[in-house]
């Protein structure tokens, strides 16, 4: 088996993690030579890719992939890889088995708090959301050419070891934003790599939210964070005063509670169900720093 990442950052690492063992080759690509260094000392085998040019390393090394995960965003022109490979991928990666895309609940747009689920029409608010759709939809289609499963797994907020409430907590740069009605669901970073490779191991392809089970306003795991850390949480803050970055304000324009069901159904049991018990195990077992 040889596992490539393409876009090898936070969430990508984790997937190399649930992948890694003594028979498995790992690869990932990275914008710059010090995350390269990174990812060597964390036995991935690395390589430069900034979205334009794929190297004659990378290109060697990707006839021999059997798994792939894509995890950059795409730009407006469209995702990269496929850009670049044109119709080749398949050419390129002959022994390929199993494609995984790693894409956001962003793109179900604004569900005025209600439940969604993959079968959810995705009416994308932002135009980065419309781009992963269309992102999503080039690789299903490639897959189907190709006669491989091809895996979308879409993400809510993703937290884990070094980011986290805790983190903010440290730094102050804590905020308890209080919008009425508003819920979130998020996602420790270790069940996005375990659910990768659950879905790989069984050729599993489709749409999947990779979510955890309970949705809640952002404010209350500020607040559960800062009780077991034992400090006071920060003030309340009216939404509407704050000042927020136009990307943050466009996170509280979507509302919606995200179903997992689809990836229990599956047969996948997630390590970290709620955000309260995840909390806990990361204060409790010191990982909160990373």
């Amino acid at each position: 088996m040889h596992v490539m990442i393409f876009g090898c950052g936070y969430s990508g690492t984790a997937i190399a993690k649930a992948f890694s063992a003594a028979s498995v080759r790992i690869s990932g690509t990275t914008r710059s030579a010090d995350k390269a260094d990174l990812l060597r000392s964390q036995g991935i085998e690395a390589f430069i890719f900034d979205g334009e040019i794929i190297s004659d390393a990378l290109l060697e090394a990707m006839r021999s992939v059997t798994h792939l995960v894509q995890s950059i965003a795409p730009r407006e022109a469209g995702d990269p890889l496929i850009n670049l490979a044109g119709g080749e991928l398949g050419k390129m990666m002959p022994a390929l088995q199993w494609i995984g895309y790693l894409s956001t609940v962003g793109v179900y747009g604004d569900h005025k708090g209600a439940w969604v689920s993959e079968e959810t029409v995705c009416v994308p608010v932002s135009g980065r959301s419309k781009e992963r759709l269309e992102a999503e939809d080039a690789w299903l289609a490639l897959g189907r050419e190709l006669g491989i499963p091809a895996a979308v797994l879409r993400l809510s907020g993703i937290y884990g070891p070094g980011r986290n409430a805790f983190i903010n907590l440290d730094r102050g740069t804590a905020r308890r934003l209080i919008k009425k009605d508003q819920v979130f669901n998020r996602i420790r970073v270790e069940d996005i790599g375990a659910s990768a490779r659950y879905l790989a191991d069984r050729s599993l392809g489709g749409i999947y939210n990779v979510t955890d089970d309970l949705p809640g306003p952002p404010q209350d795991v500020i607040v559960e964070a800062a009780r077991l850390m034992g400090v006071e949480p920060p003030p309340e803050q009216p939404f509407e005063t704050a000042e927020l970055t136009p990307m943050a304000r466009s996170f509280y324009g979507e509302n919606k509670r995200v179903s997992n069901a689809k990836l229990k159904a599956a047969g996948y049991t997630f390590s970290f169900p709620n955000y309260p018990m995840s909390l806990a195990q990361l204060w409790q077992s010191g990982r909160w720093r990373g």
